[in-house]
């Protein structure tokens, strides 16, 4: 019953902390530093790799730094603004984060989300940071570069000093929404990798609470994991605008095709066991997104066909084919890299590690526009790629299709039981 009733319950606490909210586990005991050690600003992706002794040595490290400039007072942590940022022990993946913070004049912190810089606080009143958007107030994920939107705050909602401010920040994918005392100061904003702008955001990660030179509180720290089918309902939720069911859940109207190779069930559509065959929309499209979900059993692949013709393969004779693979499955383990879940087939590879496990469900949209094409995958992009600029091939076959610029909408089916549900479509041609 939780799902989207948590958008309830931060607004309730965001006007009164009434202790720990239900679906809620607390990060900070009020009494010690327990389940938190230190760390910089550092890419993730590199000291995760680090062998298993190595890092527990380099976390017990920490704690003498740690120790040093962190202090627990009267159930609230304090930092002196200086030392290694507190960073949790768990990793967590997608979340709901409720805190509270009190700083000082001229302090600068932030959140680091996955281990990635940041929800921005800072003092909104020192002139001498209004070129760098101080004025705008905090909350904003002051790091984004290559997608400025969410950069700056909404509104100004930063409280006087001397008082609490409440945060909550919630997390599904990339994408980011911060309510800062009650008001919405991000919506849904995709938030950069630092440090490596071309690569997503890890899939999972600590929580650091940042130091930058000023004394400042923390409180009522409190974190709910969401889970695949909250975070699709999420997701779903959002930028629906102009969608249009192509899937009735009970029928194939409006599908053609190999029809017999597939079936309606539960709502959706499940391509039939030991069947192949492409079943796909009797309208074609230019420019559109699509948008859906799709469940894979273990070691599943499927396709969806883009832009395709109505006659030939999918992958060569279409625009391309976007895999839809079980990627982490032992008997793939040595695909060409063009091959796993959301490439564009034999022709541009996608980041790899998003998918929920075998058995539940994906949220997934796919926009294309031109030779472009975007994959958002359980709210991160795994590829965004210009079709019209692959000259490399895997095993040197050429896709014919690939400069279509007009098709049909369909599934490549490979004789395995992957459903698809809650299919629509949007066209993009007169945005």
């Amino acid at each position: 019953m939780r799902k989207m009733g948590l958008f309830l319950i931060g607004l309730i606490w965001s006007s009164v902390v009434f202790g720990q909210p239900e679906g809620f586990s607390t990060l900070f005991n009020g009494r010690d530093l327990s389940g938190w050690w230190g760390l910089k600003t550092e890419d993730p992706a590199v000291w995760m790799t680090l062998p298993p002794e190595e890092l527990a040595t380099r976390k017990a490290e920490s704690i003498k730094d740690i120790q040093a400039h962190w202090r627990v007072e009267n159930g609230v942590l304090v930092n002196d603004g200086h030392g290694l940022f507190l960073t949790t022990e768990k990793n967590y993946a997608d979340f709901e984060l409720l805190l509270e913070y009190k700083t000082v004049a001229l302090a600068d912190s932030g959140i680091y989300l996955r281990g990635i810089p940041q929800v921005q606080i800072w003092d909104s009143t020192e002139e001498a940071k209004f070129p760098l958007g101080a004025d705008k107030g905090s909350g904003g994920l002051w790091n984004n570069q290559k997608n400025p939107e969410g950069k700056n705050p909404l509104v100004l909602a930063d409280k006087p000093f001397g008082e609490w401010n409440q945060l909550r920040i919630l997390m599904v994918g990339e994408r980011v929404t911060v309510h800062l005392n009650g008001q919405l100061v991000v919506d849904h904003a995709r938030m950069d990798n630092l440090f490596n702008p071309t690569l997503p955001l890890p899939r999972t990660g600590p929580i650091q609470l940042q130091t930058h030179g000023g004394e400042i509180c923390w409180r009522n720290i409190f974190i709910h994991e969401i889970g695949p089918e909250e975070a699709n309902g999420i997701l779903a939720s959002r930028h629906r605008k102009g969608f249009e069911s192509v899937f009735d859940g009970a029928s194939f109207d409006g599908w053609t095709g190999d029809v017999d190779s597939y079936m309606v069930a539960d709502g959706g559509l499940q391509c039939r066991e030991h069947k192949g065959g492409n079943l796909y929309t009797e309208k074609e499209y230019g420019d559109f997104a699509v948008r859906f979900e799709f469940k894979l059993p273990p070691g599943g692949n499927n396709g969806l066909a883009i832009r395709y013709p109505g006659t030939g393969n999918a992958a060569y004779d279409g625009m391309c084919e976007l895999q839809v693979l079980d990627s982490k499955a032992p008997k793939y383990a040595e695909l060409d890299a063009r091959q796993y879940h959301g490439s564009a087939y034999g022709m541009v590879p996608a980041h790899r590690g998003y998918l929920h496990n075998p058995g539940e469900w994906n949220f997934q949209t796919v926009e294309v526009r031109g030779s472009t094409i975007q994959v958002e995958l359980n709210g991160t992009l795994i590829l965004d790629a210009d079709l019209s600029t692959v000259t490399d091939f895997m095993v040197g076959t050429a896709h014919p299709g690939k400069d279509l610029d007009r098709g049909h909408f369909g599934f490549a089916g490979h004789s395995d039981p992957v459903a698809f549900r809650n299919i629509f479509i949007k066209e993009l041609n007169h945005e």
